[in-house]
């Protein structure tokens, strides 16, 4: 089914063979599609990838879809925001052409018993705190890009875990589409935007600070010429530590492709740090020394 849009909103469909048919048709006319995978709740993060794919691509799609599969049983999926109406009018005038917006039982029928696993990368850090989150993300994202066969898709690298697990899952099953990750957008004082900032009290919103000061942190030892990962790693955790209502589940430096933990700063590296702030679980990281998160994956 499709709804036409007015007064320059995309046009929603939620059938995914009529979706699939018109990227087809555009491809035949040799037009790049560009994809934009989302959960709705949009904000400038989104919004910067829309601006992206429409400046790359002769088309672009996006997708709003609050993936069931990737919430744990104590997770925020029901209280989670849905505010289509809203999102279609920030997408007014971006250059989006298509927006997907199909139902949880289109995506995930009755019987539904086929799942996406990568091994290794999806095991750790988010992996290990939030068992079975990154089955399900593989598992919609391999669905859409079957739905909605785009040239690009693009990603944040504020969830920089799992862009890499999704480079990851395209490299092996060389699928044709090529995956860009974005730079994280962040609110003037620093804070990484996320759809879950809405649930932070003003409080707690101040409180959510130390998240992208303890990464910058990182960045700034690193800097000045400190090479001892796990040092810099406690001084993340201190800082993290001295702020009241924040609860840390991990703050560490990795290695960029492969994820693994650092011990030595003898190359690029990312901080990661995830936190809770009061009820609401929040990641942040920064990239680095010279390292290029931009372009992966195969062109058709």
């Amino acid at each position: 089914m499709t709804e036409q849009g007015g007064n320059d909103l995309p046009e929603v469909v939620r059938d995914a063979g009529e979706w699939r048919a018109g990227v087809r048709r555009w491809q035949a006319a040799v037009e790049t599609v560009g994809l934009v995978p989302t959960m709705g709740a949009l904000h400038a993060g989104h919004l910067s990838l829309v601006a992206r794919s429409a400046s790359e691509c002769r088309r672009t799609v996006a997708t709003i879809f609050v993936n069931p599969a990737q919430f744990g049983p104590a997770e925020d999926f029901d209280r989670y925001p849905r505010h289509l109406d809203g999102d279609l009018n920030k997408l007014r005038g971006t250059g989006t052409d298509l927006v997907f917006v199909p139902a949880a039982d289109a995506m995930y029928p009755p019987g539904y018993a086929t799942y996406v696993e990568v091994e290794g990368l999806s095991r750790q850090w988010e992996g290990a705190s939030r068992p079975g989150h990154f089955r399900g993300v593989v598992t919609i994202v391999l669905k859409l890009f079957q739905s909605v066969p785009a040239d690009i898709a693009y990603f944040g690298q504020k969830d920089y875990q799992q862009s890499i697990v999704i480079r990851r899952m395209v490299a092996d099953l060389q699928l044709p589409i090529e995956i860009r990750v974005l730079p994280i957008v962040r609110e003037p004082d620093g804070l990484a935007m996320s759809s879950r900032n809405a649930y932070l009290s003003p409080d707690d919103r101040r409180r959510a600070l130390v998240l992208s000061q303890s990464v910058r942190l990182a960045a700034r030892l690193v800097g000045e010429g400190e090479r001892d990962a796990r040092r810099i790693a406690d001084r993340m955790r201190e800082l993290i530590a001295s702020t009241d209502g924040v609860a840390l589940d991990y703050a560490t430096l990795v290695d960029p492709d492969t994820l693994a933990e650092l011990t030595e700063i003898a190359g690029p590296a990312v901080a990661l740090v995830a936190a809770r702030v009061g009820a609401t679980r929040l990641i942040d990281n920064e990239v680095i020394g010279d390292y290029r998160l931009q372009t992966t994956g195969y062109r058709k």
